[in-house]
């Protein structure tokens, strides 16, 4: 499962009308769900939502197949309750979930988002259940499995309404390097941004990969596994209340706009661009199609994206590799701060948001089936399957059998998206889950991974907890999100004169957009915290 953007757009499109009928159809069930979160309603039922993704192989679905039917027959046959799947579209999770909840009738019993705002909208129009009660009496392994730093994300207002999923890895961004072009020039892997800049401008003026004149030094994309590690190299050393109050969340993703140095990476960027080291269309490449087909054609000698995304099979690597089969990548991790460290963003430990609806009567079912997922082995039967069949355990770490039958992969299908309760493979330390990760890569790359996973964790840049939410983050951020790429965009294609007047006149437009509103919450939001 990994975390898609965008849902924030769709969650706030949803007209006033919608989230009054929620409010109405919760309160109207008040007594009853209350009575449940007691556990006086009598178990039988339990309704859990499943995204669909409409890739199911033939002869299962996303709520019929081999592991739904595991947790029919472990959780539900078990316990004497009857358990339901219920399949949501994955491309219209927000839209789909916003109706089932406002029903109040129809809606699971176990409902999930990626979205921190349709979470907290939930919360504040007081659509959820009160967890702590049910986690305390019949959660108390699930408690543990979490811990106490991934359940304060679920919390609104100091209450637990939700029940985040927590995350193998933090790790977000690494950079890479051709390899063979560093070799064929004699250079070494660039260790500091001055470094890397000397080898882009290298790269520009010998063309080592023989493109003729086609080469990008270093490829760029206006999504944020591109551009990020760069701008956050450039943010200064602040206090925690410049942080908090500086930092601008939208779309749940932190945003240094108002700390000091993100004009300097914009100026940068622009540096770059002029200068023709990274991608001239780059402003068009959001879903980094056309740097994808770049990499994989051999155009490109440097680029930052997730830790993981170009090893999978017949990915960005493989392309790569199968156009140029003496291609060589390395990961490298060269932006430097003005401290000299390499740091940059990674993600809060949490993962997806579970809830239980304010409506439902079977709360304590709810909770005795994410209770039961953390124990005995059954989330790793989930998500890893039959050992010897699906696996083999190499240092107490599952390590996938290649070339299954399609029985034996059928049975597999459907895995991550019932392990709710996890963002990835997790076991007693963090060591074993970084171990699992890499493993789970195929063998030719798993050294490169490692070293991956290891600079995606370097110098984290942790997100900025809030104990509540910034209201002002939640009505203006998608088009401050919108006003954001816009004037990087902007601001780095300009030319070098025209750099300042076009910054400062964009950044004026963004504050007053809901900017400012934001900046005065956070302010006020620092003293209610501490």
């Amino acid at each position: 499962m990994t975390n898609d953007n965008g849902k924030r757009k769709l969650a706030l499109g949803l007209s006033a009308v919608l989230m009054s009928s929620m409010v109405l159809s919760a309160c109207s069930s008040k007594d009853s769900s209350e009575a449940s979160g007691n556990g006086a309603a009598p178990a039988g039922s339990l309704k859990i939502e499943i995204f669909d993704r409409g890739n199911a192989p033939a002869g299962v679905t996303a709520s019929d197949n081999f592991l739904t039917n595991y947790v029919k027959e472990n959780f539900g046959k078990a316990n004497n309750i009857n358990v339901e799947f219920v399949p949501i579209p994955r491309s219209e999770e927000v839209t789909k979930l916003n109706v089932l909840m406002a029903s109040g009738t129809d809606v699971p019993d176990i409902v999930f988002t990626y979205d921190s705002g349709t979470f907290n909208k939930y919360a504040e129009q007081g659509g959820l259940t009160d967890l702590t009660p049910l986690l305390q009496e019949h959660g108390q392994n699930l408690t543990k499995f979490l811990g106490e730093d991934t359940l304060r994300y679920g919390q609104y207002d100091g209450v637990q309404y939700s029940i985040p999923a927590k995350r193998s890895t933090i790790g977000k961004y690494a950079s890479f390097i051709r390899q063979d072009w560093l070799d064929k020039l004699g250079l070494p892997v660039p260790a500091t941004s001055e470094e890397l800049y000397n080898t882009l401008t290298a790269f520009k003026t010998k063309d080592p990969g023989e493109t003729g004149g086609k080469v990008i030094p270093l490829g760029m994309t206006i999504a944020a596994a591109q551009y990020d590690s760069l701008v956050w190299s450039f943010i200064k050393p602040v206090s925690e209340q410049e942080r908090f109050e500086l930092t601008q969340n939208l779309s749940s993703r932190d945003y240094p706009i108002l700390l000091p140095g993100f004009k300097d990476a914009i100026q940068y960027m622009n540096k770059l661009y002029n200068e023709g080291l990274i991608s001239k269309d780059f402003a068009l490449d959001e879903n980094k199609e056309t740097l994808t087909q770049n990499i994989g054609n051999g155009l490109v000698g440097a680029f930052s994206d997730d830790n993981d995304a170009i090893f999978y099979p017949d990915g960005t690597y493989d392309v790569l590799t199968k156009n140029n089969p003496k291609a060589v990548l390395s990961a490298i991790d060269p932006f430097t701060n003005s401290e000299g460290k390499t740091a940059k963003p990674v993600s809060a430990p949490n993962g997806m948001y579970i809830m239980i609806p304010k409506s439902s009567k079977h709360a304590v079912e709810a909770i005795k089936y994410l209770d039961w997922m953390s124990t005995e082995g059954h989330l790793q039967y989930i998500q890893n399957g039959i050992e010897g069949e699906h696996y083999t355990l190499e240092d107490g770490v599952p390590v996938s059998i290649p070339d299954l039958s399609v029985e034996s992969s059928n049975k597999l299908s459907g895995g991550g998206d019932i392990g709710i309760i996890a963002n990835g493979r997790i076991f007693e330390s963090q060591e074993k889950n970084n171990e699992a990760f890499v493993k789970s890569f195929r063998t030719q790359y798993q050294d490169i991974i490692a070293k991956s996973l290891t600079i995606s964790t370097t110098n984290p840049i942790e997100p900025v907890f809030t104990s509540r939410p910034i209201e002002a983050e939640s009505k203006y951020g998608t088009t401050l999100s919108d006003k954001i790429k816009q004037l990087m965009v902007k601001a780095t294609m300009v030319p070098p004169g025209e750099f300042e007047v076009t910054y400062e006149s964009m950044l004026k437009d963004y504050m007053s957009s809901g900017g400012q509103a934001i900046l005065d919450e956070r302010k006020a939001a620092y003293s209610e915290q501490k």
